[in-house]
């Protein structure tokens, strides 16, 4: 990666699905602002034991760490505060998965009620597998431009073969980085269990798929796993 994963901004225009923007300039310009948001909502005054990696109890996701961001709907112009924070598990290594910890609508006049269909539809999934591919990726974006990626070996990879058999990791220059691409590939075409589906497509055991994601993981290019959650 060319910028380690703690100094990356949690949130950029670029993470939002089409149809919602950034204010610009952002409301909440600063991380004071931020600060004072979590102070009214008494946030500063909980600490929750959660294991950080050395196994310490001392309240490692307790919300010091926590970001809010301001997010508008184009259409509706219903505004979302979105408060992000890096999650650690213990046994993980040091570079937390993003997730949204949590959101406050506000409709585009105060007294206006807020539309339930946009309850039910704003997209926090994909803001955050968006916010946590760009901060994992090898490359710092996933993006081909004109149908091609050059990878950290300098081969130059085509967008069509992302989704071919993977081949032998000791005899492929790049492996765990293909693994993170198709791995990506697959999440973003709404694959419920993308390893499996990976396994189906290299002809390998599932454990195999595994193994190769669980090292793409190590190595920084895919966001950590998720409990409970296939793929």
């Amino acid at each position: 990666m060319s910028q380690d994963v703690e100094d990356m901004p949690l949130l950029v225009p670029e993470d939002l699905p089409a149809g919602w923007v950034m204010p610009d300039p952002p409301v909440i310009a600063s991380s004071a602002d931020s600060v004072a948001i979590d102070a009214a909502l008494k946030y500063d005054k909980r600490t929750y034991p959660t294991p950080g990696p050395d196994g310490n109890l001392g309240g490692y996701n307790d919300g010091r760490d926590g970001r809010w961001f301001l997010i508008e709907h184009i259409q509706s112009h219903t505004r979302v505060l979105l408060r992000l924070q890096r999650q650690y598990l213990m046994h993980q290594e040091p570079m937390g998965e993003v997730r949204i910890t949590g959101i406050v609508y506000l409709p585009e006049l105060a007294g206006d009620p807020v539309a339930s269909p946009m309850l039910r539809n704003l997209p926090t999934s994909r803001i955050e597998a968006a916010i946590n591919r760009r901060q994992f990726t090898v490359t710092g974006a996933t993006r081909f431009e004109g149908g091609t990626l050059t990878m950290p070996s300098g081969r130059i990879l085509h967008s069509s073969e992302v989704m071919q058999p993977l081949g032998n990791p000791k005899r492929i220059a790049d492996f765990y980085e293909v693994v993170a691409l198709q791995h990506t590939r697959l999440v973003d075409d709404g694959e419920t269990n993308p390893t499996a589906k990976m396994a189906e497509i290299s002809r390998v055991p599932l454990s195999t798929a595994q193994g190769w994601v669980a090292r793409a993981r190590s190595k920084g290019l895919l966001p950590p796993g998720r409990r409970g959650r296939a793929g």
